[in-house]
């Protein structure tokens, strides 16, 4: 009987305390899943605690996890996009190392996947341990976002979810180097299912998003899947000239027909403080996607590889189609370390 290819991408940033309670829940998932071939591919992100560590005694006692090392911190995107280019066949599902998603629900996305879905991801319906800041700032994100935003964007649904080998092909031919996972899932489109699920309290350590990130985070979705912003900037301005049109044209038949003077200096500086806080704020969104365009332009890889080990059975980086940062930028992301070398540091 043939076997369905699985790979678990599992992206880590300082989890050396996380990791050692996830991996054994993931193992039992797939040791009750004979019809599947499944395996762990982790992704280091630049850790600076004992993550690389822990992942290396991991590898040891399974032969089935793979790990991978990038150079830096290139941050949870660009980390989820090297796992995905990783994986060399089949399946690929993304799983959080905080171990709030569920390893448990593996079998259902596996299920929802031979139905004929490219994409299964799971819904929250429950967000424990989470602050209501938290909770509510995310509630409201995915429903801005999903009013400004052509890309159909499910609410409420994070990096969770199983991509059919189509999917996943499709998905790697988005290079740009602002990502939003997200989005970017959402744009590929493909025959869609979700899970609903309670998510848990993290296991251990603490969460790596902050407010300040938590608000870079949601810039970059917004600005990276709408214009929407630009568009009520010249909207905002439209109306502002609008009134100040109508409100000067006021003061000049006040004058004409009454004798009025004009308002004085408190009324001047208003408005002139009113239309410069609206001009800044306008600069300000041009910049952000005129950075944007920056940075893109640049064609810089979206990471870079310290050290790859593939898991037992699975092909070395030589003969891997998704080599480092390849596709359209193949010969800009050289890796600084062979797999052999890796193995001989191990």
């Amino acid at each position: 009987m043939t076997r369905d290819l699985l790979t678990v991408v599992v992206a880590a940033f300082n989890e050396a305390q996380a990791l050692p309670l996830l991996h054994p829940r993931l193992r039992a998932v797939l040791d009750g899943m004979p019809d599947v071939e499944g395996r762990v591919l982790y992704v280091d992100d630049g850790s600076r605690d004992a993550t690389w560590a822990v992942l290396q005694r991991l590898a040891e006692q399974d032969p089935r996890v793979g790990l991978l090392r990038l150079s830096r911190n290139f941050g949870k995107e660009a980390a989820l996009t090297a796992g995905l280019d990783h994986v060399e066949a089949g399946a690929a599902l993304i799983l959080d190392a905080d171990g709030q998603d569920p390893p448990e629900l593996i079998p259902q996305f596996v299920a929802k996947w031979r139905e004929g879905y490219d994409d299964v991801h799971g819904t929250r319906i429950e967000r424990e341990g989470e602050s209501w800041l938290k909770r509510s700032t995310a509630h409201a994100f995915y429903r801005v976002i999903g009013r400004l935003s052509h890309t159909p964007i499910p609410a409420d649904t994070g990096d969770f979810r199983l991509l059919s080998p189509r999917s996943l092909a499709a998905l790697r031919q988005l290079r740009e180097r602002h990502r939003f996972m997200k989005g970017l899932f959402g744009w590929v489109g493909f025959n869609t299912t979700a899970i609903p699920y309670h998510r848990e309290a993290r296991a251990a350590g603490s969460s790596k998003f902050n407010l300040w990130r938590l608000w870079n985070f949601a810039l970059e979705g917004i600005t990276s899947f709408s214009t929407a912003p630009l568009r009520l900037a010249t909207y905002c301005g439209l109306m502002t000239a609008a009134v100040a049109f109508a409100y000067a044209s006021w003061i000049v038949v006040k004058a004409l027909l009454w004798g009025d003077p004009v308002a004085g200096w408190p009324t001047m500086m208003a408005v002139i403080l009113f239309l410069g806080g609206v001009q800044l704020i306008a600069l300000g969104l041009i910049g952000e996607y005129l950075g944007r365009l920056y940075e893109e332009a640049k064609q810089r890889p979206l990471y870079l590889v310290d050290a790859w080990k593939p898991a037992a059975g699975v092909f070395s980086a030589s003969s891997v189609a998704i080599e480092g940062e390849s596709h359209a930028y193949r010969t800009a992301a050289a890796r600084s370390e062979s797999p052999g070398d890796l193995r001989d540091r191990a």
